[in-house]
C-alpha cells in the first residue's frame, strides 16, 4: 500500500500532497539511519555542494497524450541528419568505415543479440568460441601474446591498462603523452584520483611526444608510460624509441593503437609494447552516437592474472571433446571481491562478436587493403587542402587516417558554412588544445571517395574566401 506523504516545495508555499511508492515508514528509516550511523537524510548528501542543488520542483511541460507524445518526438527527430546522409570527415576516435553486411546478419542473430555472460560455460559454447577467436584476432592483430574480452571503450582500457602496470611494477606514477586523446585522459585521472596513482604528462613537439622531456620525467617510481600511435593529431609516434626510454627505468610501455592501421604498420608487440589496448569501434561497429563500443587489451602471457575482465579459453572435456570455458573473471562481484583486478562488470561481448566477424570476413589481405586506402586517401587530402589559399599542414609528421590544418577561419565556422551541404569538415581542436585555436583536425576513412575529398577543398576555398 502507498502511503500520501506531505512536503513543502519552498518556505512559505502551501503544502502539497503527493503520493510516494516508497514502501518504508518514517521510521523504518530511521532505524536505517541509526544503523549506518547518520543523524539524518540530509547527512547522505553532505558532500553536493549547497549551490548546485535544486531547491525547487523540476519546470516540466504539461503532459502529452501518448498520440501527441509520438508526434512530438517525430517533429524532434526530424531536426536530426542522420550520419549515412552526411559527408563526414569528423574523426578524433570514431570513424566512418564501411561495415559488410554479414557483420549485421550474423550479430543480429538471436541466440546472440539475446545472450548476456558466458556464466555458464556449458550451455554457451558457441559464443565462447566466437569470444576466443576475438581474442585470438586481437594477438594477432597486436603481435601480443593474449587478450581480454568485455572491456567498455578505448578510454576505459587505458585506464585498466594503468591500473594493471601500477600493480606490475609496484609503482605508483604514470606518464602519458598529451598526443592521447584528452577524453581518454580525462577518464585516466578520474581512476587515478581514489588509487593513490599519479598522471604526469608529457608535452609533444611537432605533433609528437617530446622525448627529451619523457626522459627527463621517467624515474625509478614510473609504473608505465603510455603513447599513442597513430595519435590524436594523425601522426605516427617513434613507438620503439618511447619504449627504450620506459623500460631503461623498469617502466612498462602501454600503446594505444588505431586497429586498422596494423594492416599496414608493424605491429606494436614486435616494437616493444608491454601491454597494448585501443577502441575497436573502427573494426565493425557503427558511430552510433558514441557506443556501445568495446575496447581491447593484449599483453604478455605472465601477466595474465593482472589483466582485468575476462579469458576466454580453449579446452577438452572429459571424453576428449574441444570446448570453451571462462578461465579467468578477476571481478569485484566473483569470489575475488576486493582482491579484483577491475571493475569491469558490463558484458561487451556482442561487439566483441561484431569484430571478430569484420575481421574474418576481411581477412589479412582485406584489412590492409583497407589500411591503405585510409593512408592513401587521408594523404591526398592534406595535399590538396594544403593547396587552398589560407590552409596550412600543422605538422611535418607522417601521417594515418588524420592530420591537422591550420585555417583562416574559425573551424566551427567552417563547420557551420558547411552544414547546408551536408558536410562536416573536422574537429575544432582549438576545444582542447589552446594553442591549437584556429586549427582543424580531419579524418578520412577508405569511405570518402576521390570525389567527395575535392568537393571538401571546394567547399573549404569558397568559405575561407
Amino acid at each position: 500500500m502507498t502511503r500520501p506523504t506531505r512536503i513543502r516545495w519552498r518556505k512559505g508555499a502551501t503544502k502539497v500532497t503527493r503520493w510516494s511508492y516508497l514502501p518504508h515508514t518514517p521510521q523504518d528509516r530511521l532505524a536505517m539511519l541509526e544503523t549506518i550511523g547518520v543523524a539524518g537524510v540530509e547527512e547522505l548528501f553532505a558532500d553536493i555542494p549547497q549551490e548546485v542543488r535544486l531547491r525547487r520542483p523540476l519546470r516540466l511541460p504539461p503532459p502529452l497524450s501518448e498520440m501527441e507524445l509520438r508526434e512530438h518526438l517525430q517533429t524532434l527527430a526530424m531536426k536530426d541528419r542522420d550520419y549515412e546522409q552526411t559527408l563526414c570527415f569528423l574523426g578524433a576516435g570514431a570513424y566512418d568505415h564501411y561495415i559488410p553486411s554479414v557483420v549485421g546478419h550474423l550479430v543480429g542473430r538471436s541466440e546472440f543479440l539475446t545472450a548476456y555472460t558466458q556464466y555458464q560455460p556449458e550451455i554457451a559454447q558457441g559464443y565462447l568460441q566466437a569470444l576466443w577467436e576475438y581474442q585470438s584476432l586481437i594477438c594477432l592483430l597486436t603481435g601480443m601474446e593474449m587478450a581480454v574480452t568485455s572491456l567498455y571503450d578505448g578510454a576505459t582500457a587505458m585506464a585498466e591498462a594503468a591500473m594493471m602496470a601500477c600493480g606490475i611494477t609496484g609503482r605508483s606514477e604514470v606518464l602519458v603523452s598529451r598526443t592521447v586523446h584528452p577524453h581518454w585522459r580525462d577518464v585516466l585521472a578520474t581512476y587515478a584520483r581514489d588509487r593513490g596513482m599519479k598522471i604526469l604528462t608529457v608535452d609533444y613537439l611537432d605533433g609528437v611526444s617530446n622525448l627529451a622531456e619523457l626522459s627527463r620525467l621517467v624515474t625509478d617510481n614510473t609504473a608505465a608510460v603510455i603513447c599513442q600511435t597513430p595519435n590524436f593529431f594523425g601522426c605516427l609516434e617513434d613507438l620503439r624509441g618511447i619504449g627504450e626510454i620506459a623500460q631503461k627505468q623498469g617502466a612498462l610501455l602501454i600503446t594505444a593503437v588505431n586497429p586498422i592501421s596494423l594492416g599496414v604498420l608493424e605491429a606494436p608487440g614486435a616494437l616493444g609494447a608491454d601491454i597494448v589496448i585501443g577502441e575497436a569501434q573502427s573494426l565493425g561497429l557503427p558511430l552510433s552516437f558514441g557506443g556501445p563500443y568495446i575496447g581491447f587489451l593484449a599483453t604478455r602471457d605472465k601477466w595474465l592474472r593482472r589483466t582485468p575482465g575476462r579469458i576466454v579459453g580453449q579446452t577438452v572435456d572429459q571424453d576428449g571433446t574441444r570446448g570453451f570455458v571462462l578461465t579467468i573473471q578477476a571481478r569485484e562481484q566473483h569470489i575475488r571481491r576486493d582482491k579484483a583486478t577491475s571493475n569491469i562488470c558490463s558484458n561487451e561481448a556482442l561487439c566483441s562478436l561484431a569484430v571478430a566477424v569484420y575481421l574474418s570476413a576481411l581477412g589479412k589481405q582485406g584489412l590492409r587493403q583497407v589500411a591503405e586506402l585510409c593512408l592513401q586517401k587521408a594523404h591526398y587530402a592534406r595535399q590538396t587542402i594544403a593547396k587552398i589559399a589560407g590552409f596550412s599542414p600543422v605538422f611535418d609528421q607522417p601521417v594515418f587516417n588524420e592530420f591537422v590544418v591550420r585555417c583562416p577561419i574559425s573551424p566551427r565556422e567552417i563547420n557551420e558554412e558547411l552544414r547546408e551541404a551536408g558536410v562536416v569538415a573536422g574537429l575544432d581542436l582549438g576545444c582542447y588544445y589552446p594553442e591549437l585555436a584556429g586549427c582543424m583536425l580531419t579524418a578520412v576513412t577508405e569511405k570518402r571517395t576521390r570525389e567527395e575529398i575535392d568537393l571538401l577543398a571546394g567547399l573549404l576555398k569558397e568559405v575561407s574566401v
